[in-house]
């Protein structure tokens, strides 16, 4: 049974800026199918920046989102491909945080695809704790009480005594 202190993963949203190349774009869509088994979405810009030759509405990147226990599979696998090591730095002050995967078959269980080439990505983890619907829901929204909130602290003990992860 859950504790009303308790804090878990909301979500995880792997995501990868590509650029404006539609055969990467595509080969990246690949990629984040097979690690996930979800079908991504791809990411536009929001404006023109003519030095990296990117238009306003162009696709540019590729991102999924995952939640529940397939959540909580890919943060292991994903710590093991970091070696289970964290900056503390990369944690919010919400309790949120993210880190780096520099290639792809640093993953447990990936294999080198000569189809789709290396590729990096980047891993945003949600944390929450029950009571956390009262910020999003629709009908009386309210700022979240400062028991409910998570803190920085809480995060780390979460990481190390459920992921084995060192915090630095």
């Amino acid at each position: 049974m859950s504790n009303i202190k308790d804090i878990k993963i909301a979500k995880i949203t792997i995501n990868m800026g590509i650029g404006g190349n539609n055969e990467k774009l595509q080969r990246a869509e690949k990629l984040l199918e097979m690690l996930t088994q979800q079908k991504p979405v791809r990411t536009y810009a929001k404006a023109t920046i003519s030095e990296f030759d990117v238009k306003k509405h162009a696709p540019i990147g590729v991102k999924v989102t995952i939640r529940g226990k397939k959540a909580e599979e890919f943060l292991k696998n994903a710590f093991e491909a970091v070696e289970n090591v964290m900056n503390s730095r990369q944690i919010d002050k919400g309790g949120n945080f993210s880190f780096g995967v520099k290639e792809y078959i640093e993953m447990p269980g990936m294999k080198y695809d000569p189809d789709i080439g290396m590729f990096g990505f980047d891993v945003c983890v949600e944390m929450e704790r029950t009571g956390f619907r009262i910020k999003r829901r629709r009908n009386q929204r309210k700022k979240l009480p400062s028991k409910v909130k998570i803190t920085p602290e809480e995060v780390k003990k979460y990481l190390t005594e459920n992921y084995g992860v060192t915090i630095k």
